[in-house]
Protein backbone atom coordinates (compact mmCIF):
# COMPACT_ATOMS: atom_id res chain seq x y z
CA UNK A 1 0.00 0.00 0.00
CA UNK A 2 1.47 3.40 -0.93
CA UNK A 3 2.22 6.15 1.78
CA UNK A 4 0.95 9.83 1.05
CA UNK A 5 2.23 12.14 3.23
CA UNK A 6 -0.28 15.89 2.96
CA UNK A 7 1.36 18.64 4.27
CA UNK A 8 -0.11 22.08 5.31
CA UNK A 9 3.27 24.31 5.58
CA UNK A 10 3.44 27.01 8.21
CA UNK A 11 5.72 30.39 7.35
CA UNK A 12 8.16 32.40 7.98
CA UNK A 13 7.74 35.21 10.62
CA UNK A 14 9.08 37.84 8.03
CA UNK A 15 12.08 38.66 5.68
CA UNK A 16 14.36 39.51 8.31
CA UNK A 17 13.42 36.52 10.19
CA UNK A 18 13.35 33.28 8.97
CA UNK A 19 12.01 31.29 12.06
CA UNK A 20 8.56 28.99 11.60
CA UNK A 21 5.38 30.66 13.10
CA UNK A 22 4.24 27.67 15.44
CA UNK A 23 1.38 26.89 17.92
CA UNK A 24 1.07 24.48 20.53
CA UNK A 25 -2.94 24.72 19.43
CA UNK A 26 -5.37 26.51 18.36
CA UNK A 27 -9.56 26.23 18.33
CA UNK A 28 -10.15 26.30 14.59
CA UNK A 29 -9.56 22.96 12.83
CA UNK A 30 -8.54 23.61 8.81
CA UNK A 31 -10.90 21.87 6.34
CA UNK A 32 -8.18 20.82 3.49
CA UNK A 33 -5.82 18.11 5.12
CA UNK A 34 -8.93 16.31 6.22
CA UNK A 35 -11.11 17.23 2.77
CA UNK A 36 -7.55 15.86 0.53
CA UNK A 37 -7.50 12.69 2.56
CA UNK A 38 -11.35 11.89 2.04
CA UNK A 39 -10.77 12.40 -1.53
CA UNK A 40 -7.76 10.25 -1.50
CA UNK A 41 -8.38 5.88 -2.15
CA UNK A 42 -8.19 4.25 -0.17
CA UNK A 43 -5.28 1.97 -1.31
CA UNK A 44 -3.19 4.94 0.31
CA UNK A 45 -2.17 5.30 3.34
CA UNK A 46 -2.42 8.98 4.46
CA UNK A 47 -0.97 11.06 7.62
CA UNK A 48 -1.73 14.95 7.79
CA UNK A 49 0.67 16.95 9.29
CA UNK A 50 -0.32 20.44 9.75
CA UNK A 51 3.12 22.77 10.50
CA UNK A 52 1.94 25.44 12.35
CA UNK A 53 0.99 22.38 14.96
CA UNK A 54 3.16 19.51 14.19
CA UNK A 55 6.62 19.03 13.08
CA UNK A 56 7.37 17.38 9.60
CA UNK A 57 9.49 14.38 10.04
CA UNK A 58 11.80 15.05 6.92
CA UNK A 59 12.97 10.58 7.08
CA UNK A 60 9.74 9.37 7.34
CA UNK A 61 9.35 6.61 5.22
CA UNK A 62 6.79 7.90 2.52
CA UNK A 63 6.31 7.23 -1.42
CA UNK A 64 4.21 10.96 -2.22
CA UNK A 65 4.01 14.46 -0.44
CA UNK A 66 1.76 16.64 -1.36
CA UNK A 67 1.82 19.82 -0.30
CA UNK A 68 -1.22 22.80 -0.26
CA UNK A 69 0.88 25.86 -0.57
CA UNK A 70 -1.07 29.71 -0.38
CA UNK A 71 1.14 32.68 -1.41
CA UNK A 72 2.12 33.36 2.22
CA UNK A 73 3.35 30.08 2.30
CA UNK A 74 5.19 29.50 -0.27
CA UNK A 75 8.61 29.96 0.32
CA UNK A 76 8.48 27.27 3.27
CA UNK A 77 6.28 24.98 0.81
CA UNK A 78 9.00 25.21 -1.84
CA UNK A 79 11.66 24.28 0.93
CA UNK A 80 9.56 21.48 2.57
CA UNK A 81 9.27 20.29 -1.88
CA UNK A 82 12.99 20.47 -1.82
CA UNK A 83 13.99 18.37 1.08
CA UNK A 84 12.08 15.46 -0.15
CA UNK A 85 13.10 15.48 -3.30
CA UNK A 86 16.80 15.25 -2.36
CA UNK A 87 15.63 11.56 -1.09
CA UNK A 88 14.55 10.99 -4.44
CA UNK A 89 10.43 11.80 -3.04
CA UNK A 90 7.99 13.15 -5.14
CA UNK A 91 6.45 16.07 -4.12
CA UNK A 92 3.15 17.52 -5.52
CA UNK A 93 1.90 20.65 -4.79
CA UNK A 94 -2.05 22.75 -5.18
CA UNK A 95 -3.88 25.15 -3.56
CA UNK A 96 -4.83 28.86 -4.51
CA UNK A 97 -0.70 29.89 -4.56
CA UNK A 98 -0.23 27.24 -7.32
CA UNK A 99 -3.37 28.57 -9.31
CA UNK A 100 -1.67 31.86 -9.70
CA UNK A 101 1.80 31.15 -9.73
CA UNK A 102 1.54 27.75 -11.73
CA UNK A 103 4.98 28.34 -13.36
CA UNK A 104 6.58 29.18 -10.54
CA UNK A 105 5.51 26.77 -8.10
CA UNK A 106 6.18 23.82 -11.06
CA UNK A 107 9.89 24.61 -10.85
CA UNK A 108 10.10 23.30 -6.99
CA UNK A 109 8.22 20.12 -7.62
CA UNK A 110 6.81 17.53 -9.61
CA UNK A 111 3.67 18.30 -10.38
CA UNK A 112 1.27 20.94 -9.77
CA UNK A 113 -2.94 20.73 -9.50
CA UNK A 114 -4.40 24.00 -10.37
CA UNK A 115 -8.25 24.76 -9.65
CA UNK A 116 -10.30 22.55 -7.12
CA UNK A 117 -9.11 19.34 -6.50
CA UNK A 118 -12.17 16.76 -6.64
CA UNK A 119 -11.29 15.62 -10.28
CA UNK A 120 -8.08 16.31 -10.63
CA UNK A 121 -6.60 14.25 -7.37
CA UNK A 122 -7.41 11.28 -7.80
CA UNK A 123 -5.79 11.21 -11.02
CA UNK A 124 -2.16 12.59 -9.92
CA UNK A 125 -2.66 10.24 -7.30
CA UNK A 126 -3.08 7.04 -9.64
CA UNK A 127 -0.24 8.72 -12.01
CA UNK A 128 2.45 9.06 -8.96
CA UNK A 129 1.48 5.35 -8.14
CA UNK A 130 2.52 3.94 -11.59
CA UNK A 131 5.37 6.91 -11.69
CA UNK A 132 4.03 8.41 -14.55
CA UNK A 133 3.41 11.85 -13.01
CA UNK A 134 2.50 14.77 -15.46
CA UNK A 135 3.94 18.48 -14.88
CA UNK A 136 0.41 19.73 -14.77
CA UNK A 137 -3.00 18.92 -13.67
CA UNK A 138 -5.47 21.23 -14.28
CA UNK A 139 -9.18 21.22 -13.75
CA UNK A 140 -11.66 21.78 -16.33
CA UNK A 141 -14.04 23.31 -14.54
CA UNK A 142 -16.12 24.03 -11.23
CA UNK A 143 -16.85 20.85 -9.62
CA UNK A 144 -20.83 19.88 -8.71
CA UNK A 145 -21.31 20.96 -4.98
CA UNK A 146 -23.31 17.09 -4.89
CA UNK A 147 -22.47 14.31 -2.56
CA UNK A 148 -19.13 15.37 -1.72
CA UNK A 149 -16.95 13.00 0.93
CA UNK A 150 -16.72 13.94 4.69
CA UNK A 151 -13.28 14.88 5.20
CA UNK A 152 -11.28 12.41 7.49
CA UNK A 153 -11.39 15.06 10.60
CA UNK A 154 -10.05 11.87 12.59
CA UNK A 155 -6.55 11.92 11.24
CA UNK A 156 -6.21 15.16 12.83
CA UNK A 157 -3.88 15.11 15.73
CA UNK A 158 -6.91 15.61 18.72
CA UNK A 159 -4.28 16.93 21.54
CA UNK A 160 -3.62 20.43 19.18
CA UNK A 161 -7.07 21.33 19.97
CA UNK A 162 -8.70 23.37 22.43
CA UNK A 163 -11.80 22.57 24.11
CA UNK A 164 -13.87 24.87 21.63
CA UNK A 165 -13.06 22.67 19.14
CA UNK A 166 -14.46 24.82 15.71
CA UNK A 167 -14.97 22.72 12.79
CA UNK A 168 -14.52 24.01 9.13
CA UNK A 169 -17.44 22.76 6.57
CA UNK A 170 -18.38 24.45 3.02
CA UNK A 171 -21.96 25.55 2.29
CA UNK A 172 -21.21 27.07 -1.11
CA UNK A 173 -18.40 27.87 -3.61
CA UNK A 174 -17.70 30.95 -5.64
CA UNK A 175 -18.35 34.70 -5.51
CA UNK A 176 -20.81 36.92 -7.85
CA UNK A 177 -19.18 40.11 -6.86
CA UNK A 178 -16.03 41.79 -9.00
CA UNK A 179 -14.35 43.65 -6.26
CA UNK A 180 -11.19 45.56 -8.06
CA UNK A 181 -8.40 43.64 -5.41
CA UNK A 182 -10.18 40.21 -5.17
CA UNK A 183 -8.95 36.73 -6.12
CA UNK A 184 -11.77 34.64 -5.22
CA UNK A 185 -13.72 34.93 -8.07
CA UNK A 186 -11.04 33.44 -10.19
CA UNK A 187 -9.97 30.65 -8.12
CA UNK A 188 -13.70 29.50 -7.26
CA UNK A 189 -15.57 30.95 -9.80
CA UNK A 190 -18.45 33.33 -10.52
CA UNK A 191 -21.12 31.67 -10.42
CA UNK A 192 -22.43 30.79 -6.79
CA UNK A 193 -22.79 27.00 -6.44
CA UNK A 194 -23.98 25.61 -2.89
CA UNK A 195 -24.49 22.38 -1.50
CA UNK A 196 -27.73 20.61 -0.48
CA UNK A 197 -29.14 21.53 3.00
CA UNK A 198 -29.26 17.86 4.40
CA UNK A 199 -25.65 16.72 3.04
CA UNK A 200 -24.46 19.80 5.10
CA UNK A 201 -26.51 18.73 8.39
CA UNK A 202 -25.16 15.13 7.98
CA UNK A 203 -21.89 16.19 8.00
CA UNK A 204 -21.68 18.05 11.23
CA UNK A 205 -23.84 15.81 12.72
CA UNK A 206 -20.79 12.94 11.47
CA UNK A 207 -18.34 15.44 12.62
CA UNK A 208 -20.14 15.54 16.06
CA UNK A 209 -19.08 19.38 16.01
CA UNK A 210 -20.69 22.26 18.16
CA UNK A 211 -18.84 24.72 16.85
CA UNK A 212 -18.64 25.20 13.01
CA UNK A 213 -16.98 27.74 10.71
CA UNK A 214 -18.96 28.05 7.68
CA UNK A 215 -15.55 28.52 5.02
CA UNK A 216 -17.48 30.07 2.11
CA UNK A 217 -15.99 32.78 -0.16
CA UNK A 218 -19.19 34.54 1.13
CA UNK A 219 -21.73 33.06 2.78
CA UNK A 220 -25.71 32.99 2.04
CA UNK A 221 -25.02 33.99 -1.75
CA UNK A 222 -27.95 32.74 -2.30
CA UNK A 223 -30.86 33.78 0.19
CA UNK A 224 -33.57 30.82 0.61
CA UNK A 225 -30.39 28.53 0.15
CA UNK A 226 -29.04 30.48 3.72
CA UNK A 227 -32.65 30.67 5.39
CA UNK A 228 -33.12 26.85 4.79
CA UNK A 229 -29.85 25.95 6.15
CA UNK A 230 -30.02 28.49 9.21
CA UNK A 231 -33.42 26.88 9.69
CA UNK A 232 -32.06 22.73 9.41
CA UNK A 233 -29.21 24.12 12.53
CA UNK A 234 -31.72 24.94 14.94
CA UNK A 235 -31.86 21.24 16.38
CA UNK A 236 -28.46 20.72 15.91
CA UNK A 237 -27.92 23.71 19.12
CA UNK A 238 -24.55 24.48 17.45
CA UNK A 239 -22.51 27.82 17.54
CA UNK A 240 -21.71 29.13 14.13
CA UNK A 241 -19.39 31.56 12.54
CA UNK A 242 -18.90 32.72 8.69
CA UNK A 243 -18.12 35.59 6.58
CA UNK A 244 -20.55 37.63 4.63
CA UNK A 245 -21.41 40.48 2.55
CA UNK A 246 -22.29 43.50 5.60
CA UNK A 247 -25.70 44.60 3.41
CA UNK A 248 -27.18 41.24 4.59
CA UNK A 249 -27.20 42.73 8.29
CA UNK A 250 -30.11 44.82 7.20
CA UNK A 251 -32.77 41.74 6.60
CA UNK A 252 -34.35 41.64 9.82
CA UNK A 253 -36.16 38.18 9.01
CA UNK A 254 -32.28 36.88 7.52
CA UNK A 255 -30.66 38.13 10.90
CA UNK A 256 -33.34 37.11 13.39
CA UNK A 257 -32.96 33.51 11.86
CA UNK A 258 -29.33 33.70 11.90
CA UNK A 259 -29.21 34.41 15.58
CA UNK A 260 -31.98 31.57 16.45
CA UNK A 261 -29.60 28.84 14.72
CA UNK A 262 -26.24 29.93 16.56
CA UNK A 263 -24.80 32.86 14.74
CA UNK A 264 -22.43 33.61 17.00
CA UNK A 265 -19.70 35.68 15.36
CA UNK A 266 -19.32 36.89 11.79
CA UNK A 267 -16.94 39.19 9.97
CA UNK A 268 -17.79 41.44 7.17
CA UNK A 269 -15.62 43.19 4.63
CA UNK A 270 -16.57 47.00 4.70
CA UNK A 271 -12.97 47.83 3.39
CA UNK A 272 -13.24 51.73 3.60
CA UNK A 273 -15.31 54.41 5.33
CA UNK A 274 -15.04 56.68 1.87
CA UNK A 275 -17.45 56.34 -0.77
CA UNK A 276 -15.27 57.10 -3.04
CA UNK A 277 -12.40 54.75 -1.90
CA UNK A 278 -15.22 51.87 -2.24
CA UNK A 279 -16.31 53.04 -5.74
CA UNK A 280 -12.82 52.54 -6.75
CA UNK A 281 -12.74 49.56 -5.35
CA UNK A 282 -15.63 48.45 -7.74
CA UNK A 283 -17.91 47.28 -4.27
CA UNK A 284 -20.74 50.14 -4.78
CA UNK A 285 -22.81 48.14 -3.04
CA UNK A 286 -21.14 48.87 0.12
CA UNK A 287 -23.09 51.77 1.61
CA UNK A 288 -21.29 54.01 4.20
CA UNK A 289 -23.91 55.77 5.21
CA UNK A 290 -25.82 52.21 6.17
CA UNK A 291 -22.26 50.88 8.37
CA UNK A 292 -24.24 52.52 11.91
CA UNK A 293 -27.48 50.23 11.09
CA UNK A 294 -25.72 47.38 10.61
CA UNK A 295 -23.30 47.65 13.54
CA UNK A 296 -27.07 48.24 15.31
CA UNK A 297 -28.11 45.28 14.01
CA UNK A 298 -25.76 43.26 15.17
CA UNK A 299 -25.58 44.52 18.45
CA UNK A 300 -29.20 44.57 19.28
CA UNK A 301 -29.03 40.75 18.90
CA UNK A 302 -25.76 40.33 20.91
CA UNK A 303 -24.02 38.76 17.28
CA UNK A 304 -19.99 39.16 18.04
CA UNK A 305 -18.49 41.07 14.79
CA UNK A 306 -15.43 41.91 13.05
CA UNK A 307 -14.85 44.33 10.36
CA UNK A 308 -12.15 44.10 7.28
CA UNK A 309 -10.42 47.33 6.46
CA UNK A 310 -7.16 47.94 4.03
CA UNK A 311 -5.24 51.24 3.19
CA UNK A 312 -2.88 52.15 0.17
CA UNK A 313 -6.09 52.79 -2.79
CA UNK A 314 -6.12 55.63 -4.74
CA UNK A 315 -8.35 58.39 -3.55
CA UNK A 316 -7.57 58.23 -0.04
CA UNK A 317 -5.12 60.21 1.91
CA UNK A 318 -3.88 59.69 5.62
CA UNK A 319 -6.84 61.34 7.25
CA UNK A 320 -9.11 58.73 6.00
CA UNK A 321 -6.85 56.16 8.05
CA UNK A 322 -7.49 58.42 11.27
CA UNK A 323 -10.74 58.99 10.50
CA UNK A 324 -11.55 54.92 10.11
CA UNK A 325 -9.87 54.39 13.60
CA UNK A 326 -12.33 56.95 14.90
CA UNK A 327 -15.01 55.59 13.52
CA UNK A 328 -14.27 51.82 14.90
CA UNK A 329 -13.34 53.19 18.03
CA UNK A 330 -16.25 55.59 18.29
CA UNK A 331 -18.73 52.31 17.48
CA UNK A 332 -16.84 50.20 19.67
CA UNK A 333 -16.57 47.72 16.95
CA UNK A 334 -15.55 44.61 18.94
CA UNK A 335 -12.71 43.44 16.21
CA UNK A 336 -11.30 44.78 13.36
CA UNK A 337 -8.51 44.00 10.87
CA UNK A 338 -6.19 46.73 9.04
CA UNK A 339 -4.97 45.96 5.73
CA UNK A 340 -2.02 47.22 3.76
CA UNK A 341 -3.30 46.72 0.31
CA UNK A 342 -1.73 43.91 -1.34
CA UNK A 343 -2.76 43.78 -4.94
CA UNK A 344 -2.99 39.54 -5.60
CA UNK A 345 -1.55 37.98 -9.17
CA UNK A 346 -4.70 38.00 -11.85
CA UNK A 347 -6.87 40.86 -10.87
CA UNK A 348 -7.56 44.18 -12.04
CA UNK A 349 -5.76 45.99 -9.44
CA UNK A 350 -2.78 44.04 -10.44
CA UNK A 351 -2.57 44.36 -13.60
CA UNK A 352 -3.29 47.88 -13.19
CA UNK A 353 -0.31 48.65 -10.83
CA UNK A 354 1.96 46.89 -12.70
CA UNK A 355 1.05 48.93 -15.54
CA UNK A 356 1.86 52.04 -13.64
CA UNK A 357 5.10 50.25 -12.67
CA UNK A 358 3.69 51.03 -8.92
CA UNK A 359 4.49 47.18 -7.71
CA UNK A 360 7.97 47.25 -5.38
CA UNK A 361 8.66 43.82 -5.61
CA UNK A 362 6.31 41.40 -7.54
CA UNK A 363 8.25 38.50 -6.38
CA UNK A 364 7.44 39.68 -2.51
CA UNK A 365 3.78 39.99 -2.54
CA UNK A 366 1.44 38.39 -0.53
CA UNK A 367 4.81 36.32 0.60
CA UNK A 368 4.58 37.56 4.49
CA UNK A 369 2.40 37.70 7.60
CA UNK A 370 1.55 41.66 8.61
CA UNK A 371 1.41 44.69 7.46
CA UNK A 372 4.03 44.70 4.64
CA UNK A 373 3.50 47.57 1.78
CA UNK A 374 4.92 45.70 -1.92
CA UNK A 375 3.10 48.91 -3.38
CA UNK A 376 3.37 52.37 -4.52
CA UNK A 377 1.29 54.79 -2.50
CA UNK A 378 -0.04 57.88 -4.14
CA UNK A 379 -0.12 59.44 -0.41
CA UNK A 380 2.63 58.38 1.32
CA UNK A 381 5.64 56.16 1.31
CA UNK A 382 5.44 52.47 1.72
CA UNK A 383 7.26 52.52 4.74
CA UNK A 384 5.19 55.31 6.21
CA UNK A 385 1.51 53.22 5.40
CA UNK A 386 3.44 50.15 7.05
CA UNK A 387 3.90 52.15 10.22
CA UNK A 388 0.89 53.88 9.75
CA UNK A 389 -1.45 50.43 9.69
CA UNK A 390 0.72 49.09 12.72
CA UNK A 391 0.45 52.01 15.40
CA UNK A 392 -3.72 51.84 14.31
CA UNK A 393 -3.16 47.82 15.57
CA UNK A 394 -1.52 49.45 18.82
CA UNK A 395 -3.81 51.87 19.51
CA UNK A 396 -6.94 50.04 18.86
CA UNK A 397 -6.11 47.16 20.50
CA UNK A 398 -4.31 48.72 23.65
CA UNK A 399 -5.39 47.79 26.60
CA UNK A 400 -7.88 51.21 27.42
CA UNK A 401 -9.29 50.48 24.12
CA UNK A 402 -10.22 47.26 24.60
CA UNK A 403 -11.77 48.11 28.19
CA UNK A 404 -13.77 50.69 26.36
CA UNK A 405 -14.68 48.92 23.99
CA UNK A 406 -15.81 45.47 24.51
CA UNK A 407 -18.50 44.62 26.93
CA UNK A 408 -18.02 42.33 29.78
CA UNK A 409 -17.39 38.86 29.01
CA UNK A 410 -21.05 37.23 30.40
CA UNK A 411 -22.11 35.84 26.99
CA UNK A 412 -20.01 33.33 25.03
CA UNK A 413 -20.29 35.74 21.99
CA UNK A 414 -19.12 38.87 24.53
CA UNK A 415 -15.71 35.92 25.08
CA UNK A 416 -15.41 35.53 21.49
CA UNK A 417 -14.78 39.42 21.12
CA UNK A 418 -12.42 39.03 23.96
CA UNK A 419 -10.22 36.45 22.94
CA UNK A 420 -9.78 38.00 19.45
CA UNK A 421 -8.90 41.08 20.71
CA UNK A 422 -6.14 39.10 23.11
CA UNK A 423 -4.99 37.17 19.77
CA UNK A 424 -4.56 40.27 17.57
CA UNK A 425 -3.20 42.37 20.24
CA UNK A 426 -0.48 39.85 20.63
CA UNK A 427 -0.10 39.50 17.04
CA UNK A 428 0.34 43.61 16.51
CA UNK A 429 3.35 43.16 19.23
CA UNK A 430 4.89 40.69 16.67
CA UNK A 431 4.29 42.45 13.43
CA UNK A 432 7.16 45.00 13.36
CA UNK A 433 11.17 44.48 13.49
CA UNK A 434 12.38 43.18 16.61
CA UNK A 435 15.78 41.99 17.75
CA UNK A 436 14.93 39.88 20.45
CA UNK A 437 12.39 37.37 20.28
CA UNK A 438 12.40 36.28 23.45
CA UNK A 439 8.58 37.24 23.98
CA UNK A 440 7.49 35.06 21.46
Amino acid sequence: MNKLLIVQPTYYRSKSDFSLYKTKNRTLTGLTLPYLAALTPRDWTVELVDEQLMDIDFHASVDLVAITAWTINSFRAYDIAHKFRDRGIPVIMGGPHTFFHSDEAAEHCDAVGIGEGEDIWPIMLRDAAAGKLQKVYRASAPHDLKGLPVPRYELMNENSFRWARTYSVQSSRGCPFKCDFCSERFYMGTRYRFRPVQEIVDEIRHIKAKNVFFADSMFAGKKDHSMELMEALIPLKIRWVTLWTAYLCKDQEFMDLAKRSGLLHVNMGMESISREVLAAMNKKFNKVDQYEEIISNLRRRGISYSMNFVFGYDGETLKNLEATLAFVERHKVPVAYFYTLSPHKGTPLYDRLQAEGRLIDETQLDRWPGSHCEIKPTYCSASELEERVRTMYDRFYSPWSMVRRLPLPVTKAHIASWVMNFSQRRMSRWDRPVKNHDWI
